[in-house]
């Protein structure tokens, strides 16, 4: 009913991983100045502002316990 599979051979795998080119990629093109003062900008910025969210998210991490609690005058009844 069902035909004799033949093997495959597969050799031609192992051939692609030895192989090597000989033409060489281009020469990749140096970035401009205004391109490296943009990398930098852009990480200059990034970096102040995970800094920027660090400094004003502090207060709400820190645990405190010795603060008493602020209650606004509504609560106390004035």
């Amino acid at each position: 009913m069902f035909g004799r599979r033949e093997p495959v051979p597969f050799a031609f795998l192992a051939e692609a991983d030895r192989f090597r080119s000989n033409v060489a990629p281009p020469p990749r093109e140096r970035a401009s100045v205004g391109q490296m003062t943009g990398r930098w900008l852009l990480g200059l910025t990034i970096v102040a502002g995970l800094v920027g969210s660090l400094v004003v998210g502090m207060p709400a991490l820190s645990t405190d316990t010795a603060k008493q609690t602020q209650q606004s005058q509504a609560s106390q009844g004035h």
